[in-house]
């Protein structure tokens, strides 16, 4: 019935009566029943505008009121009556099945022209305009992610350009943040469902520098030197509205540079550093509340993903002259075991190592442990950040020692198993035996880059037991290390740990006190029996192929048995034929 009404006024009815109907129509509301009342704080909700699923039954009514809303749209109507087709369409471009007939280029054309993206000339000046522009656009979205023909017709009408026009006029300007954010919003969809896009956002539409510009604005960044902002640690959060542009402008760097690992251009790389400083900042700054920080951090990291390796140096940065050593202990000078506790806590702002500030990296730790922490969805919300910190302690050498004397201080309590307690090195243990193969091969391989790819170092900090997997598939069951190469090792092994090594245990990497030999009591009778038992069991289980022995080969990999003695036969008679 509301949208045969409304239908009726906006086929025959005047401006201000179609912006009465239609508004009634979005700010329709109904009074909840008795159970409800317990659980709402208020007694009126909204009918439509909180609608995302529609009846079926009044889909051809739904279609009549769209394409009669466009018809109203291309009159000369007051402002607020645009606003309030536009809300209307808004909410029923919600609906996938209506779209169809009402997406043409002649409806997308309209919503373009209200959105000013029709023209490269219009100018930002009339404050009137900008509801019309903000709701043109939220229409925009909607249509473009529900309708793969409006996907197309975007292609042909160069929306993306368009776009990136838009966001060029009002990139400076912050009172007009809701239209960055949806502009910024669209060409994320643009560029997510259309990967043509990204290539023409990256090279002919220069959206790699206009993207990190709108960052740049949304942060209010002061640059104290090329590739250093400063930062404000008793400054004010971010406004609700700066965050959420952000986050979009995130979104849609992210895409523009998913394929971006390799540098090969002087400026590419400077445009990258510049993007990795901005990211920097974004790290070390908070939003209107925790849950928007979290999620601006977020994004971050993923962006920071696609940052080349070797541009990451940024995000650690000699302390400037406002700072000196002084003010806090390091890491380096503070007394006994220098990272025993998870967050070292410094008098001043700054995480300061070998005279490098840390911040940076210490928030993409801590970020990391609050997502182990959550115990949830580890291959979406910790694997990037897990594989952020593992390449950037491969590249960087300093942000591998300071993450190494968080994550793996020197051992001194043994007594308890390496994935045991509530360290970060005890969680990130007990994800190398997780049950998802890509989280824990990534939590595995981070300690190892962290122990500078040697077996030896990793077994001390985890046991062979939780390594073994990461070992077996890099053919380092033999002992050794990795391909990569690190500086000379320098002996970090406490006095504690020193005495107890010999009554480690290494397959559970803890203090096992000595337990009896069982076989010490038995008689050569009872030893023989037990010997050809177990014999026969495992020739039971190989001819049933429910176990197939395996054998080592000389290059730590793992093959069959047979193959690895007939290998290791070879080796021997080699030796001996040598004169």
């Amino acid at each position: 019935m509301d949208e045969e009404r409304a239908l009726y006024i906006v086929r025959a009815g005047e401006a201000g009566a179609i912006e009465r109907v239609l508004r009634d129509y979005s700010d329709k509301m109904r009074k909840p029943r008795c159970k409800e009342l317990k659980s709402r704080p208020r007694s009126w909700t909204y009918i439509h505008r909180a609608t995302f699923k529609f009846e079926s039954t009044d889909e051809d009514k739904r279609k009549r009121l769209c394409e009669g809303i466009f018809k109203v749209l291309v009159k000369d109507v007051p402002t607020t009556c645009q606003v309030s087709c536009l809300e209307v369409l808004r909410i029923l471009s919600r609906d996938k099945k209506i779209l169809v007939p009402v997406t043409t280029k002649e409806n997308m054309q309209i919503l373009l022209k209200l959105a000013k993206l029709h023209e490269s000339d219009d100018s930002l000046e009339k404050v009137s305009e900008f509801p019309v522009i903000v709701e043109s656009l939220k229409c925009l979205c909607n249509i473009v992610f529900n309708s793969q023909m409006a996907q197309q017709l975007s292609l042909e009408l160069n929306l993306a350009a368009k776009l990136c026009n838009l966001l060029r006029k009002c990139k400076d300007r912050k009172f007009i943040n809701d239209i960055k954010c949806f502009d910024l919003r669209l060409l994320f969809l643009l560029s997510l469902l259309h990967t043509d896009i990204r290539s023409q956002l990256r090279y002919e539409l220069q959206g790699l520098p206009l993207l990190t510009q709108i960052l740049e604005s949304a942060f209010s960044i002061k640059w104290t030197d090329e590739y250093e902002s400063a930062i404000d640690h008793n400054g004010p959060p971010l406004s609700p509205q700066e965050t959420d542009c952000a986050i979009e402008a995130l979104k849609a760097l992210f895409n523009v540079t998913v394929d971006s690992w390799k540098v090969h251009k002087e400026s590419d790389s400077h445009q990258f550093r510049v993007m990795a400083a901005v990211l920097r900042h974004c790290l070390l700054i908070v939003g209107p509340t925790e849950d928007k920080t979290e999620e601006l951090h977020s994004n971050a990291v993923n962006l920071l993903s696609n940052v080349p390796v070797s541009c990451l140096d940024v995000l650690i940065c000699p302390l400037t002259h406002g700072e000196t050593p002084q003010e806090a202990a390091t890491l380096d000078e503070l007394p006994g075991d220098k990272t025993t506790e998870k967050d070292t806590a410094l008098k001043s702002n700054t995480m300061v190592y070998n005279g490098m500030n840390m911040e940076a990296v210490h928030v993409l730790l801590s970020f990391m442990e609050k997502r182990i922490d959550k115990g949830s969805s580890y291959r979406e919300g910790l694997t990037p950040v897990l594989s952020l910190l593992t390449e950037c302690s491969r590249a960087h050498r300093n942000i591998r020692k300071f993450l190494k004397d968080q994550v793996l201080p020197p051992l001194r309590d043994v007594t308890n198993r390496p994935e045991v307690g509530s360290t970060v090195r005890n969680k990130l243990v007990r994800l190398m035996t997780h049950v998802d193969l890509g989280v824990k091969q990534i939590a595995a391989e981070f300690l190892f880059v962290l122990c500078k790819e040697r077996v030896d170092s990793l077994l001390k900090y985890t046991g062979y037991g939780n390594a073994a997997g990461l070992l077996a598939a890099r053919g380092l069951l033999a002992g050794g290390r990795g391909d990569n190469w690190y500086s000379e090792d320098e002996d970090t092994d406490t006095e504690e740990y020193k005495n107890a090594k010999p009554n480690i245990n290494l397959i559970t990497g803890h203090l096992e006190e000595p337990m009896p030999n069982p076989i010490d009591e038995m008689t050569e009778e009872q030893k023989e029996y037990e010997a050809m038992k177990l014999v026969n069991m495992l020739d039971k289980l190989s001819r049933e192929e429910l176990l197939k022995p395996m054998g080592l080969k000389p290059d730590g990999t793992i093959t069959p048995l047979e193959e690895a003695l007939s290998q290791y036969s070879v080796i021997e008679e080699t030796s001996s034929d040598t004169d």
